[in-house]
């Protein structure tokens, strides 16, 4: 077993937070079509505010995972799109996807399972 404290760890740690943090899933998703501007990727994913949309694509560049170029302009053109490394998690995240699909309905089956054993549980006492 690894030691949680290890820096290898700990790194690993920090990417899957990043990676599993549902906006990031999101941001790198809709990407995964094409750039696309600030506004559209709002659009996109209504539910996001515009503040954790700009944390979520700082810490995806900050990453290696989305570019960011400015066109020069009056307003200044500002185009988000994966790099390499990005498109190379389109997949594993599309794995996840199909996974959840297939199984939905057992964790479904299994949280009633565990709701009815906790409510059994509670009367019990």
């Amino acid at each position: 077993m690894k030691d949680p404290a290890s820096p290898v760890c700990q790194v690993i740690s920090g990417l899957l937070q990043r990676i599993g943090d549902k906006w990031t899933v999101l941001v790198v998703t809709t990407l995964a079509n094409g750039s696309k501007r600030f506004n559209e990727l709002r659009r996109e994913i209504p539910t996001v505010s515009q503040r954790m949309l700009t944390l979520t694509w700082r810490n995806l560049d900050r990453d290696g995972l989305v570019s960011r170029t400015v066109t020069p302009s009056i307003p200044p053109r500002v185009d988000y799109e994966l790099t390499a490394l990005g498109k190379s998690l389109v997949g594993p995240l599309h794995g996840l996807e199909v996974w959840a699909l297939e199984h939905v309905a057992d964790i479904h089956t299994a949280h009633a399972r565990f709701d009815a054993e906790a409510d059994a549980r509670a009367e019990a006492a």
